[in-house]
């Protein structure tokens, strides 16, 4: 109908529990320290107010955006928040903070999906990308939460090893599956990279087709895989919350170019049905591929296998 019609309320949603990363990946603004939004990490009464609004219709709680999330002191507390009132919760780490104290928090937190980046089997190999990284705090703290898992009888969280596919680290493969194997992880993702500069080629773009988002062009220029449709089923079932409160239509507006309102100004309800947002499913319907945030999307190139 290319209609901004929005009947419900979205079932899935983002929260930003920091900006924070105690590493210096190439491809993240959290890593390279370039966000031009404000930065800090979010407050438990704040996080409260957010959670005790939303969560008669929300399913699903992505407890990370931008940032390392374990880095804010209260987050155990959001996670328990969360699962106190039945929602299903996961969270991305790049696992230095999985102590044995934390891992039996996260458990006792009733956590549900846990996913720890390894993006290498040796630590030359990782440090490339996880820049200031150090795997063998990677591989302790999985195992922390495994062991974790055992002491509390617990067969939550459910845990992933999620591999970030880049030109230095591809040859790696079959042995980051191998560890996952061996430690007894649920499962080992394999994830395409998003690269900003890639138009010209970039080092990280990896040689195998198969986990690339980008293809090759005759003229040796490179383009996103994707066909540019003006559609994104994201903008009618879910949404971001940075730390302070800014509504973000999705997780590629990591700089918070497109806010939709704040929840200090509004309920989020009231911002999810707001002109502000009719006026941005509109444009996206008519022509997607005027909003920046969209020209390097990857949704329909991410690749999934398990061991």
């Amino acid at each position: 109908m290319k209609k901004p019609i929005v009947w419900g309320l979205p079932f899935t949603l983002s929260f930003e529990p920091t900006t924070t990363c105690n590493l210096s990946c190439p491809e993240c603004p959290s890593g390279l320290k370039n966000f031009t939004r404000k930065i800090g990490d979010s407050e438990w009464e704040k996080y409260q107010k957010w959670i005790n609004e939303v969560h008669t219709h929300l399913i699903y709680l992505y407890l990370y955006f931008q940032g390392e999330p374990f880095m804010n002191k209260d987050f155990c507390k959001m996670i328990k928040a969360a699962h106190d009132k039945n929602i299903y919760t996961v969270t991305s780490t790049n696992g230095h903070f999985l102590t044995t104290r934390v891992a039996e928090e996260v458990v006792a937190s009733g956590l549900d999906r846990l996913i720890i980046s390894i993006d290498g089997s040796t630590q030359e190999v990782y440090e490339q990308y996880r820049k200031g990284g150090k795997l063998e705090k990677v591989l302790q703290g999985t195992q922390n939460m495994i062991d974790a898992k055992r002491k509390l009888n617990s067969k939550k969280p459910y845990i992933i090893f999620q591999m970030l596919v880049v030109a230095p680290n591809e040859h790696q493969i079959e042995e980051v599956k191998a560890i996952g194997k061996k430690m007894g992880v649920d499962k080992v993702i394999l994830k395409t990279a998003q690269i900003y500069d890639f138009e010209q080629g970039n080092e990280l773009i990896p040689k195998q087709d198969t986990y690339s988002r980008y293809k090759k062009r005759a003229d040796g220029t490179y383009t996103i895989k994707n066909e540019m449709k003006n559609q994104c089923w994201k903008l009618w079932h879910s949404a971001v919350s940075t730390f302070d409160g800014q509504i973000l239509p999705c997780c590629f507006d990591k700089d918070a170019q497109y806010t939709m309102g704040k929840w200090d100004d509004a309920d989020f309800h009231s911002i999810w049905k707001s002109k502000n947002y009719d006026d941005f499913r509109q444009k996206l319907i008519l022509s997607r591929s005027q909003i920046d945030i969209c020209k390097n999307c990857s949704e329909g190139t991410k690749v999934w296998e398990s061991i």
